[in-house]
């Protein structure tokens, strides 16, 4: 599948673990050098600054959305090449998505899950239909996968897991698998 533009939900902070920044700076290379533009949350911190910066340093484009509410908190990227400041967190959210072919889901706390949750939802519902990506950098979401799959046992969800997202590895798995 080919992708002109992939919304990167993530964390505005880094981790503990290495490993999560170096993954959103592989995506952001592998971003820029297939010329995908990146859709993202605006912030020039944490993973999202990495993901951002990433992309930037090998001249691809970057769009961030960002609620006013979040401006200083998320520190706002001055280089990228559009900022588009929103009212609030749901209208990023649904902004973000329209704007994407496919999302991408990085480590990151409660807002990400959120994000994650949301899109999930809306596919479920068709209200939009787009690959989502959740990736699993160092076992970072192997807890939730199985309380998904407890989901899915308890006959609480609709679709299997395998048509609600792919779950990868590392970030150049994202552009060889199939949803």
């Amino acid at each position: 599948m080919e992708f002109k533009s992939i919304a990167v939900f993530c964390g505005s902070k880094s981790g503990n673990n290495e490993l999560f920044v170096r993954d959103a700076t592989l995506l952001g290379n592998l971003l820029a050098e297939k010329n995908i533009l990146l859709i993202y949350g605006g912030g020039n911190k944490g993973m999202m600054g990495a993901v951002a910066n990433a992309v930037l340093k090998k001249d691809g484009q970057v769009i961030g959305i960002i609620p006013e509410l979040l401006l200083g908190w998320e520190q706002q990227h001055t280089g990228i090449s559009e900022l588009i400041v929103v009212d609030d967190m749901h209208k990023r959210k649904r902004l973000m998505y329209e704007k994407c072919d496919a999302a991408i889901i990085l480590p990151g706390g409660f807002g990400t899950l959120d994000e994650l949750f949301e899109i999930l939802t809306w596919n479920q519902l068709s209200i939009h239909d787009k690959p989502i990506y959740l990736l699993n950098t160092a076992g970072f979401y192997d807890s939730l996968l199985v309380h998904v799959e407890k989901m899915v046992q308890e006959n609480f969800l609709y679709n299997s897991i395998q048509n609600s997202f792919t779950v990868v590895i590392t970030p150049d798995q994202i552009f060889s698998a199939t949803p």
